[in-house]
């Protein structure tokens, strides 16, 4: 894999940006790892607001490229690396169905489960990015019975991040334990690289609550 600068990737444990830990395992290439501490406070420090203004992770910086957003962390990523295989090319059929479902996490679901868990009621339809929860729920789950995967047979980097996030979101019963969801995260959580990713990300959190 011929890349001119190695990925530094800026994360903190029991965030979000685990899923790109998994992506990162998943394509299994050496990258630099920033940590950050939330109990610290060393995200909303003036030398991380210089990489994200927003003060959220993950980011990454790829030479003089800052990514930020997850969706766009992971287009980044798989595109970056195609020996890993994570991305359908421009081109290949699935490619836009990929696009979709890693902008639908960002756009309709993440609002969603939002202001569902801020027992906010949605925008009005002509004004709520997401239209509401219900029908989110439902497109989303009308593409896991496709299965195995959200491209169907094919694995990609919309996985790491569906199957990332619909774990964290299950657990917190943000969103409903439907068998069609549990069956798609052990299917996923069920890989070696999410498994290695996962151990790593358990003792950087035990490392920094000590």
């Amino acid at each position: 894999m011929n890349t001119p600068a190695r990925v530094t990737f800026f994360h903190a444990p029991n965030s979000r940006s685990g899923g790109t830990r998994a992506l990162l395992e998943e394509i299994g290439v050496p990258y630099g790892l920033h940590v950050l501490s939330f109990k610290k406070g060393e995200q909303r420090q003036p030398e991380y607001l210089a990489i994200n203004p927003m003060g959220k992770v993950p980011a990454i910086r790829h030479g003089e490229a800052l990514i930020t957003e997850q969706p766009a962390v992971f287009m980044y990523l798989a595109d970056l690396y195609p020996e890993a295989k994570l991305a359908p090319p421009i081109g290949d059929p699935l490619r836009g169905p990929y696009l979709r479902w890693l902008v639908f996490y960002g756009s309709c679901f993440e609002p969603a489960l939002i202001d569902k868990s801020m027992q906010r009621e949605p925008a009005a339809p002509s004004t709520s990015p997401y239209g509401d929860f219900d029908t989110m729920l439902k497109t989303l789950t009308d593409q896991l019975e496709k299965g195995p995967y959200m491209l169907g047979d094919t694995f990609s980097a919309a996985d790491v991040l569906w199957g990332t996030a619909l774990n964290w979101t299950t657990m917190f019963k943000l969103v409903p334990e439907l068998p069609v969801i549990r069956a798609y995260i052990d299917r996923v959580l069920a890989r070696p690289a999410m498994q290695r990713a996962a151990a790593a990300d358990a003792e950087l959190a035990a490392a920094q609550a000590a």
